[in-house]
């Protein structure tokens, strides 16, 4: 049975391990750090799967008060990451992460609820379609160094 809690100061650690899944670059410490600061943050909310006692999914939401690709509202809740465990997918883990972001969304006055994801990630392409998100664009960044 999985059981989805929200993130608070005695999960943490938790929490800090399942976003490494998702954000390998970073380290363990500075996912910790940066997700200690989204508990006091009144505009995002991180949210935890467990079975058992094992961390199997990880989801972080937020609010965004700028433009969102194809929203007519502000705030839209934004879905900022989600992971499962490869072992624990397809099983409903994410699904009931996702639910729980949505909830959280519109407790917090969202009507629209948006996402992204890389060109090249067709996994989570499929995720997204699957899981009710229309396509709004798709767009390449550009950067360049300015010189002094």
């Amino acid at each position: 049975m999985i059981r989805i809690v929200p993130m608070s100061d005695s999960n943490l650690p938790d929490a800090a391990h399942a976003a490494l899944l998702l954000w390998p670059e970073h380290s363990a410490a500075e996912l910790e750090e940066e997700l200690a600061a989204l508990l006091e943050n009144n505009d995002a909310a991180v949210f935890l799967a467990y079975s058992g006692t094992l961390t199997v999914g990880f989801a972080q939401c937020g609010l965004r008060r700028d433009y969102v690709e194809g929203t007519h509202t502000s705030p839209v809740g934004y879905l900022e990451g989600i992971f499962v465990r490869e072992d624990c997918r397809r099983q409903g883990v994410a699904s009931a992460l996702l639910a729980e972001c949505r909830l959280w969304c519109r407790r917090m006055g969202c009507s629209e609820f948006a996402s992204d994801c890389e060109l090249s990630n067709t996994t989570s392409l499929q995720f997204h379609l699957h899981s009710g998100f229309a396509e709004a664009n798709r767009i390449i960044c550009f950067v360049q160094e300015l010189e002094n």
